[in-house]
């Protein structure tokens, strides 16, 4: 195969005292023309000489990481470590993607972002300001973090979902849906955010773990309409749907009775009557 890209002998020294080499074009191709000089890798294996993939401007990839497909990397935005850059993804500004993580499929990561240890960015998702993507979390299809919002641990963020501000997602917590959370709202644990949820801060949402027959984690919070809605297990609806399948699946159980003492604390919570 012939290669598209070459190492010079032109050389920058990173944070880390290793030497990463200037690439240069040796052939035309959807990014660069032959003779356009790029970004700074470690090694050959860094890029890779198939597909469309490039490294430009004061762009960094290090370590064993690669970028492959049709990704991009550029301005100073940096690679690291085993992470992986690919598909049509964007790497730019001074994002740093390290660890293993992913970046792949049309997803973006811009701004003083970061994606590091074993999280992924995914889809059409965008990653960008200050926020920071780490752990195992996952944001993809159309999901926006962005702001100096964090999302950690085993969370995800999926479909249309924002989460923005100063916001923290984390556990094994789940944003999905057009639910936006944001303002210095934390959603942790099992928790369940969806629909078209709106979480400016813990004023506006709550949580159960342990109760019912499956020991499920129940959530409620207010919606776009500023309405409550409520997630336990594969429910999700209104408060007086969930009171009224609590009394078809479990009436005259413990669980009715767990169920609704929840249901009353929640209303409470909101300040609704009845």
């Amino acid at each position: 195969m012939e290669k598209k890209f070459e190492l010079t002998d032109n050389f920058v020294i990173n944070a880390f005292g290793i030497k990463l080499f200037q690439i240069k074009c040796t052939k035309s191709f959807k990014y660069a023309n032959e003779g356009d000089l790029g970004g700074y890798v470690k090694k050959e294996d860094n890029l890779s000489q198939s597909g469309d993939a490039w490294v430009s401007g004061n762009a960094q990839v290090s370590g064993n990481a690669q970028v492959s497909g049709n990704a991009q990397v550029y301005g100073d935005a940096q690679v690291s470590g085993d992470a992986l850059v690919s598909g049509d993804a964007l790497v730019s500004g001074d994002a740093r993607v390290s660890g293993d993580a992913l970046v792949s499929g049309d997803a973006r990561v811009s701004g003083d972002a970061r994606v590091s240890g074993d999280a992924r960015v995914s889809g059409n998702a965008w990653v960008s300001g200050d926020a920071r993507v780490s752990g195992d979390a996952w944001v993809s299809g159309n999901a926006q973090v962005s702001g100096d919002a964090r999302v950690s641990g085993n969370a995800q963020v999926s479909g249309n979902a924002r989460v923005y501000g100063d916001a923290l997602v984390y556990g094994d917590a789940r944003v999905s849906g057009d639910a936006q959370v944001y303002g210095d709202a934390q959603v942790s644990g099992d928790a369940r955010v969806s629909g078209d949820a709106r979480v400016e801060n813990d004023h506006m949402h709550c949580g159960f773990d342990c109760f019912g027959s499956c020991n499920r984690h129940t959530h409620a919070y207010k919606t776009k309409g500023n309405k409550v809605e409520i997630t336990c297990g594969c429910f999700r609806g209104s408060l007086e749907e969930f009171e009224k399948k609590v009394e078809e699946t479990h009436k005259g159980t413990i669980y009715e009775k767990q169920y609704k003492a929840i249901i009353n604390l929640i209303k409470i919570k909101f300040g609704i009557d009845g």
